[in-house]
């Protein structure tokens, strides 16, 4: 489905206008609504770019506006202007959740690879609001644990101020990066024990009731996965990847507010 008319409003004054020459002489540049809906639906159906249908403009158009808006940081703006103004509620402040998935890609792997026991693959790490919604996006090497990942993540938030709590699954049960976090952050990590556990409980009762939560960052990477270039890597390049991401993420905040 291509963009709204109530959607293409919000997004129409984040994107940059087309550059004209001096002399007036060159093609016209395509109209970027049509090149952005091009680009969501390589987005959406995983298809090669050759395979662009004929109603949107050609495949070479819509590659390169992406790759431009990719190099200049459009779309990491746009995220972040949406975030900002759709993130601003209680709930993102008070509640946040993080989250990691694993994904594999084909052959021809790039940057941000590292082998793990299931092979290779690339992570992709979210910060999401008590409404489940994207706060913070990033992708690693599938290699490193993801508790030496957390740092970036928080520093990517797309909202202001610090979380009281953060919630994440038994990979990130540590003592040490909980009073870690206490320390240098003020946030308060709740994380269920694992069961080869050595040292004590930790957690209090009342807040591992706020785990029940953590649902909705699972059904944010569903929402994720429904855009099927993000279930499977297959760009080379990282950075067009995380640019499918972030793109992912923003059409997820517009059809959340926006209709």
């Amino acid at each position: 489905m291509d963009l709204t008319d109530a959607q293409w409003a919000v997004l129409h004054p984040l994107l940059p206008r087309p550059r004209i020459r001096r002399d007036r002489r060159g093609r016209p540049w395509r109209d970027p609504r049509d090149v952005l809906n091009g680009i969501l639906w390589i987005l959406r159906t995983g298809a090669p770019w050759a395979d662009l249908p004929v109603r949107y403009p050609s495949p070479k158009t819509c590659h390169r506006r992406f790759q431009h808006w990719r190099a200049d940081g459009t779309l990491e703006a746009v995220l972040r202007a949406l975030g900002a103004g759709f993130g601003g509620t209680r709930a993102a402040r008070s509640l946040r959740m993080l989250h990691r998935r694993h994904l594999r890609g084909g052959e021809n792997w790039g940057s941000c690879v590292g082998p793990t026991r299931r092979g290779k693959g690339t992570k992709i790490m979210a910060v999401a609001d008590g409404a489940g919604l994207p706060l913070s996006v990033s992708i690693a090497s599938a290699s490193p644990n993801e508790v030496t990942l957390l740092d970036a993540a928080l520093d990517a938030l797309l909202t202001e101020g610090t979380p009281a709590h953060l919630i994440g699954d038994k990979a990130y049960d540590s003592d040490a990066l909980g009073a870690r976090l206490r320390q240098e952050r003020r946030i308060e990590m709740i994380a269920p024990h694992r069961r080869r556990r050595r040292r004590p409980r930790t957690q209090d009762g009342r807040a591992l009731r706020r785990y029940r939560r953590r649902w909705k960052i699972e059904r944010l990477f569903a929402w994720l996965h429904n855009f099927r270039r993000l279930v499977t890597r297959y760009e080379r390049h990282a950075a067009n990847f995380l640019a499918f991401v972030q793109l992912g993420c923003i059409m997820i905040l517009l059809r959340s507010f926006v209709r």
